[in-house]
């Protein structure tokens, strides 16, 4: 079975995202969504919201499963008999970052990385901006699936 990781901290899912996701669930037989866990930094969701928001969303593809990581990525790989990093790439900046990560984790392990052009219509979209232009009341409906958008304008209810 060829599986391959989308690992992010999805804290908010957009729907650059979701697109990645869906794109890798027809190379592989399994995706795994994998929330990445960093005690450290205090996110805008916590990691068990962000894993139900991504449940919701990846519900209609069949061979995609959400999970959460701590540490080294290429531990949980290992751990899981996964053999590939599906990423996508959104700006040449993302890809200096991305190819070197690609590079030490083969190093590491073996593991391969595919990197995936973005859909040029989320090209500008990433989940820090969403909740910057969210915060300041911005129209963020595009960008997010329905539930995440749901759930942003919880967070940050518009001020009349």
């Amino acid at each position: 079975m060829r599986r391959a990781v989308c690992p992010g901290s999805y804290d908010p899912a957009t729907n650059g995202h979701l697109d990645i996701i869906e794109r890798a669930s027809l190379l592989f037989d399994e995706v795994v969504v994998a929330v990445g866990v960093n005690k450290s930094k205090k996110g805008l969701f916590e990691v068990e919201e962000r894993m139900e928001m991504l449940r919701l969303i990846t519900a209609k593809l069949p061979n995609v499963r959400v999970d959460s990581w701590q540490g080294l990525l290429v531990d949980y790989c290992r751990e899981n008999d996964i053999s590939a990093v599906a990423k996508g790439l959104r700006s040449v900046s993302d890809f200096d970052y991305e190819l070197q990560m690609a590079q030490m984790n083969r190093e590491l392990t073996g593991l391969e990385t595919l990197l995936m052009a973005n859909n040029p219509a989320y090209g500008f979209v990433s989940s820090s901006l969403v909740k910057e232009v969210a915060a300041l009341g911005g129209d963020i409906e595009s960008l997010v699936p329905p539930v995440v958008f749901e759930r942003l304008k919880q967070v940050f209810p518009k001020q009349d």
